[in-house]
């Protein structure tokens, strides 16, 4: 039943966006948070998104942009304050062109990660952005939280690989920059300033995106390694050893591995009992043996102590195993139940240090036990915690602010940041006051102002609600 603002606003919408209130509107992929909203509209075309907007500014009510739903940090999902129109980009799943020779794709912002990579891969091209969950993003919400993901060591992040977009501003107006060029100094780049702000200043409709010739000569090998310190070491390494040729370069804790076998007992795992491991992929050109580079970088880790065991992928299909294992820890952690789960990146002298220092700080203020993995080869760690054996996490809940106060605080102090590759949204949006740079925030708040002056969009996500003018689609907001 809708009250009657929401008969006001959906009378002004375009005919056949609205669609029927469904609990996966509503909810975030840990369970953890619930959202609420209004109207759920699906538009079509970039011209009813203008218009879907436009009728939102004009009655004052906020939008929750959506693409996959996947985000971690809350930014899908509004729980508190006026309910919102939640937009959704489902139905805007076109591509709408690509252009091999010229290593260039445009994409609406509703097509997955997934279809993208697909599309790119008939035309003997590479979209290099890789995430575990790209069957379901979409990639207009890879570029508004700036995803990073496996392959960002070589590649960059999504804002590396993003040309030009489309999208559409507060007031229903339509930037078309959907262009293919690699140079364009015309002014200031919205492009960069929309990507990674989480749908607070405009929703990205369309992109062009980067492509690559994919290397012709792929190695992946599986190394166990004596501690983080070492890891770091055997990176500098395989990057001397490969000249530019790594493409990923993965932490494994053996607290993950544990996980998997506790909970996914049908997934290989190739050195079960490794306190530390390393997954290395690497892609070299045409005339170059990915497997003779790696052994001789084995070879040369093994004589520096780097190295205790290890395996390079006889085939592509042991290769595919080797990621099957990191692409499915976050399952596990998700069935094992974290106590707090944490999105880090520290500089990469930084990183043994803190693996070291932080696991003793927990420890001694509470019985917990940790998993840190992640892509060590661009510093970004995910850091979770996770209840005792035998322990519920609901246990800990009285426990759970203080826990990442602790972690968040002993990265800062490392001059690392505590959100790394997943975004603000509305859980971290209390750190960001707290622990970011006072006059950056006061330059974002302006944007803000300026660009959304009566903040309807993604209230709450990134910016704490101001009084006055730009909190007219209701006050703070965090699950």
């Amino acid at each position: 039943m809708l009250n009657p603002a929401d008969d006001k606003l959906a009378a002004a919408l375009p005919k056949g966006v609205l669609r029927p209130m469904a609990p996966a509107y509503l909810e975030e992929p840990r369970g953890r948070y619930f959202g609420k909203a209004g109207l759920i509209a699906a538009p079509r075309t970039t011209d009813e998104v203008a218009a879907v907007v436009k009728a939102c500014a004009e009655a004052r009510v906020g939008i929750v942009a959506r693409g996959g739903g996947t985000g971690l940090v809350g930014g899908q999902i509004m729980a508190k304050g006026p309910a919102p129109l939640i937009l959704s980009l489902e139905r805007m799943t076109a591509l709408r062109g690509i252009w091999p020779e010229e290593n260039v794709l445009i994409a609406e912002a509703g097509m997955t990660l997934q279809a993208v990579r697909d599309a790119a891969e008939a035309q003997g091209r590479l979209f290099p952005l890789s995430l575990a969950s790209q069957g379901s993003a979409a990639i207009g919400g890879c570029l508004a939280t700036n995803a990073g993901g496996v392959t960002a060591l070589r590649y960059g992040t999504a804002r590396a690989l993003c040309l030009g977009i489309e999208a559409v501003l507060p007031d229903g107006s339509v930037v078309h920059d959907l262009k293919r060029l690699r140079k364009d100094n015309t002014g200031y780049d919205l492009r960069d300033l929309l990507i990674g702000a989480e749908g607070t200043l405009g929703i990205i409709t369309a992109a062009s995106l980067k492509l690559v010739v994919p290397p012709p000569n792929v190695g992946v090998a599986m190394l166990e390694v004596p501690d983080p310190s070492a890891a770091l070491s055997l990176l500098a390494l395989a990057e001397a050893h490969m000249a530019g040729g790594v493409t990923a370069f993965e932490l494994i804790g053996g607290q993950g591995l544990a996980f998997l076998a506790e909970t996914l007992p049908e997934i290989r795992r190739p050195l079960p009992d490794a306190a530390w491991s390393v997954l290395i992929e690497v892609g070299l050109p045409a005339g170059l043996s990915p497997d003779e580079a790696l052994e001789r970088f084995l070879t040369d880790a093994m004589e520096r102590g780097l190295l205790s065991d290890g395996m390079i992928a006889q085939s592509g299909q042991q290769a595919d195993g080797f990621w099957h294992l990191r692409e499915h820890i976050p399952e596990a952690n998700r069935r094992i139940g974290a106590v707090a789960s944490h999105d880090i990146s520290l500089p990469l002298s930084e990183i043994a240090g803190f693996i070291n220092d932080a696991g003793k700080a927990l420890a001694a203020r509470s019985d917990v036990r940790v998993n840190c993995f992640g892509h060590l080869g661009d510093g970004n760690l995910h850091y979770n915690i996770f209840p005792a054996k035998g322990r519920s996490r609901t246990e800990y809940d009285s426990q759970r602010t203080a826990l990442s106060e602790l972690v968040h605080e002993m990265v800062v102090a490392r001059g690392g940041s505590f959100s790394a590759e997943h975004g603000v949204g509305r859980l971290k949006v209390g750190e960001l006051e707290r622990w970011g740079d006072p006059a950056r925030i006061s330059a974002m708040r302006a944007i803000k102002s300026a660009l959304d002056p009566w903040g309807i969009m993604n209230p709450g996500a990134v910016l704490s609600q101001a009084r006055g003018r730009d909190a007219g689609a209701g006050g703070p907001d965090k699950p």
